[in-house]
């Protein structure tokens, strides 16, 4: 076993039989169960308290919820044989001709609004 996160998550799962569960559908539907629990942890929140949250470095339960999603994002890739690298990697390349700097820089418009 390779010492790469992934190749651990990945592991992890295939040493409790857990793939079986692992389908495309229940991931998804896990993936948003688990960003459900992260925008609990912001909701009723003022953008002061998260800032105090922050400076205290309270922020623990954000953490396990984001390596939660994380991992379920990590098995999906691995179920569906997407290189989530590779597919970002793409995703960058495709957003800086969408977003050029000159054109971006400092606005939040959409790409279709410039």
């Amino acid at each position: 076993m390779n010492n790469c996160i992934e190749d651990q998550i990945i592991e992890f799962i295939r040493v409790r039989n857990w793939e079986q569960f692992h389908t495309p559908k229940n991931l998804v539907i896990a993936l948003g169960a688990e960003v459900g629990e992260l925008l609990e942890c912001f909701q009723w929140k003022t953008d002061d308290d998260i800032k105090n949250i922050i400076e205290k470095n309270d922020t623990q339960f954000m953490a396990d919820e984001i390596a939660d999603i994380y991992t379920y994002l990590v098995s999906l890739c691995n179920t569906l044989n997407i290189d989530l690298e590779k597919a970002v990697r793409s995703k960058l390349d495709q957003n800086n001709i969408k977003y050029p700097v000159e054109k971006s820089y400092g606005t939040s418009k959409k790409y279709t609004e410039f």
